[in-house]
């Protein structure tokens, strides 16, 4: 490759000549201005770096930046326009061993950049080395195949835009994806489909109003690109867990284009949802990127900073009596992609949290979900939860009091640290998932850890002043099973993506019901729809947070694919025609959602003590025997256990109101049973709740309204859950 000019002006393609200034060296980025536009980049080993303008046909302008300041590049450009699209290269040693990797050849995403034009093409140039030999440098040019940034200047007009800032306890969460909400909604106008425009439709605010969430969590919406395997195969990372910019939001979602649109697009969609009371959490994915391990392509940090982003293994000792080959440069992984991001580093620290913020500041989202949280605490390797990030997040005071919520391990077995994460964060807990399924499949032991879980997993969380909303409880997420497949498969069927259906976890803790998959037996089908409802229940009835999976409300199937990660089809998409939704789940979820959040006693705050609330009065929390009595150490020791009942104390609660006054709710006793027969209830006769009504059942025998009395018996069918509320 010829190397580029060594000149801090060079001749554009009309033939005239464009002076770079010295600009600054802060803010890091594309900086728009109508004198210039600033460009800053980190590259501290380089030799020298290019700022690379590109016109819509494609001609490239190279920009030497002759300033370096404390590690960064910079030059300021006249004439440089919103919507332009640019890319850096950067010049230096290039040694595989070392873990040095400047190649000039190579077109390079901004880290800081606000926008990604364009998509990754799988080719040898973007790869910074020779496949065959990695030792050997590849000098094919890449700027034909990479994604370029885009110099962003958006005067978003928010209004009177204000964060719904929903405590943790009133919150309901809805995991979904930007395309497969909408791809095939029938509501939402064609040409918005699949796109952040598509989510700020009424049909998508207005359904998950009524539904009763609070807020959406989005699957990755940071700029990602799939791994050139699976280009390679022709196909594409659908969940988008493979990030590589993350300040831009991901151009695939954008109605309106890839050139700047897509950020204003991102925001109009937040307005909508804030609009509608729903707030937005990002699923967002700092513990790597795109880039994969050493023989991954070269798309932006690698050809910075390779030494400073990513993690190595630590070499053994060398012994100086003994001749040895040069060690070879290694990446550590534990998010098992290939790399893992070094938050230890200053600059990888520091991009992470101005991205954070910036998301929060200008794109005015509330809150974030970690992935593989734990790969990103390592001091030294070892998880640390005193570690750099932590520390640096609980004292930023934007970031602190934003939605902080953990994916509590990696990929590696030292990582999984449910009930480890110190305050303000709260954690998916999949505790909670795993003892549901057993209890509801009748794989559990008895009804003790059940409910421990119902309660809040008080085991993993009040040991360290934490609330029971530290449990983001939920029984599926976007990996794994749907919740109609978690009653339709009792084993995983991923042919679809490839690998022999050796992907996917076997550890599904499902059950079928007596037949694999799709059944036109008219029992199987109803039991199933029957455990589907009573499992949203549980889960909406638990202390903690509940979190939903798309589509689950309505029985969602993916075919019994649990990984359904490169299923950017029909698959994966949520199918809105009502002719095989399950509409009774959504019916059953949509109540137990409407109970809790008009009943303070469904949500509370504070961990139950199983004593009274007030002198002479009842218990807050009684567990009760189906014959009417409080559990017993004998009864919380019977394996054979199936069928709990929880009473709620209303009258009054533990915790006050906003001014200090009492609060005073209704009671509620809430019935499980997840055995194989039906069980004879004596509800309890006592001096303080007399009279209640059914509020909420999945018992096809006992209708919503039918009235209760205290010392009354009840037939509980099989697998089925039953709630009472005080009258």
């Amino acid at each position: 490759m010829t190397p580029p000019p060594d000149t801090a002006s060079v001749w554009n393609h009309d033939g005239e000549t464009r002076q770079v200034w010295p600009g600054r060296h802060f803010p890091l980025g594309a900086t728009w201005s109508r004198e210039a536009t600033n460009f800053a980049v980190y590259a501290p080993a380089a030799r020298r770096v290019w700022v690379c303008l590109f016109d819509d046909d494609g001609t490239e302008e190279r920009q030497l930046l002759t300033e370096s300041t404390l590690g960064v590049w910079h030059g300021a450009i006249p004439g440089v326009a919103p919507g332009r699209c640019y890319g850096y290269r950067a010049d230096g040693p290039w040694d595989m061993a070392t873990g040095m990797r400047f190649n000039a050849a190579k077109l390079l995403l901004d880290p800081y950049g606000k926008a990604v034009s364009g998509d990754l093409v799988v080719d040898d140039a973007i790869f910074d080395h020779d496949r065959d030999d990695p030792t050997v440098r590849n000098d094919l040019d890449s700027a034909a195949y990479v994604p370029r940034s885009v110099v962003v200047h958006d005067e978003f007009q928010w209004g009177a835009d204000t964060p719904p800032r929903r405590r943790w306890r009133d919150t309901v969460i809805y995991e979904m994806h930007v395309k497969g909400m909408t791809a095939l909604h029938d509501r939402v106008p064609e040409h918005l489909r699949g796109t952040y425009a598509g989510l700020a439709t009424p049909a998508v605010t207005d359904y998950l109003k009524d539904l009763g969430v609070t807020a959406v969590e989005l699957l990755p919406v940071h700029q990602f690109f799939s791994e050139t395997a699976l280009l390679a195969n022709g196909m594409t990372n659908y969940w988008g867990y493979n990030s590589m910019a993350f300040f831009a939001p991901h151009n695939a979602y954008s109605a309106s284009g890839d050139r700047g649109q897509q950020v204003t697009e991102f925001k109009e969609m937040v307005k909508a949802f804030h609009k509608a009371g729903l707030e937005v959490i990002l699923d967002v994915v700092y513990n790597h990127t795109a880039e994969a391990g050493p023989l991954g392509p070269t798309l932006s940090f690698r050809g910075l900073d390779d030494l400073g982003y990513y993690q190595r293994v630590v070499p053994p000792p060398v012994d100086e009596d003994v001749d040895a080959e040069p060690a070879v440069d290694t990446y550590w992984d534990v998010t098992g992609c290939g790399n893992t991001v070094d938050a230890t580093h200053t600059q990888s620290l520091r991009m992470i949290l101005d991205s954070l913020r910036y998301w929060v500041n200008e794109m005015h989202v509330d809150g974030f979900r970690f992935d593989l949280m734990s790969a990103l605490t390592r001091t030294n390797q070892v998880v640390d939860m005193g570690s750099h990030l932590i520390t640096a997040i609980g004292q930023d005071p934007v970031l602190r009091h934003v939605k902080l919520v953990a994916e509590p391990w990696d990929a590696s077995m030292d990582g999984y640290r449910v009930g480890e994460f110190p305050p303000p964060w709260i954690e998916w807990n999949d505790q909670f998932r795993d003892t549901m399924r057993d209890f509801w499949r009748g794989h559990a032991a008895g009804v003790r850890t059940v409910a421990t879980r119902l309660a809040g997993s008080s085991d993993l969380y009040a040991d360290d002043g934490r609330s029971p909303y530290a449990s983001v409880n939920f029984v599926t997420a976007h990996d794994g099973f749907t919740l109609r497949d978690l009653v339709s498969y009792n084993h995983k069927h991923n042919e679809a993506n490839g690998e022999d259906n050796r992907d996917g976890t076997d550890n599904n803790r499902s059950w079928n019901h007596g037949v694999e998959g799709e059944t036109d037996d008219e029992a199987i089908i109803a039991l199933r729809r029957r455990q589907a409802a009573n499992l949203m229940a549980t889960l909406c009835f638990s202390s903690g947070v509940p979190m939903l999976t798309a589509g689950d409300e309505r029985g969602r199937t993916q075919g019994g694919n649990n990984n359904a990660y490169v299923q950017d089809n029909a698959t994966s998409w949520i199918d809105w025609r009502p002719d095989d939704a399950w509409l009774d789940v959504y019916e059953i979820t949509k109540t137990a959602l409407r109970l809790r959040r008009e009943h303070p006693a469904l949500r509370q705050r504070h961990w139950f003590e199983g004593r009274p609330t007030i002198k002479g009065g009842i218990k807050d929390l009684v567990w009760v025997h189906p014959d009417g009595r409080e559990m017993s150490t004998d009864d919380w020791n019977d394996d054979s256990c199936r069928t709990v009942g929880m009473f709620l104390n209303g009258a009054p609660l533990r915790y006050p109101g906003p001014h200090g006054e009492q609060v005073r709710d209704k009671s509620f006793m809430i019935w499980l049973n997840a055995g194989h027969d039906d069980v004879k209830l004596t509800l309890p006769d006592n001096q303080w709740v007399h009279h209640g009504e059914v509020v909420l059942s999945t018992n096809a025998e006992i209708t919503v309204g039918t009235s209760i009395l205290a010392g009354s018996s009840l037939e509980l069918q099989a697998q089925s859950v039953l709630v009472l509320r005080q009258t």
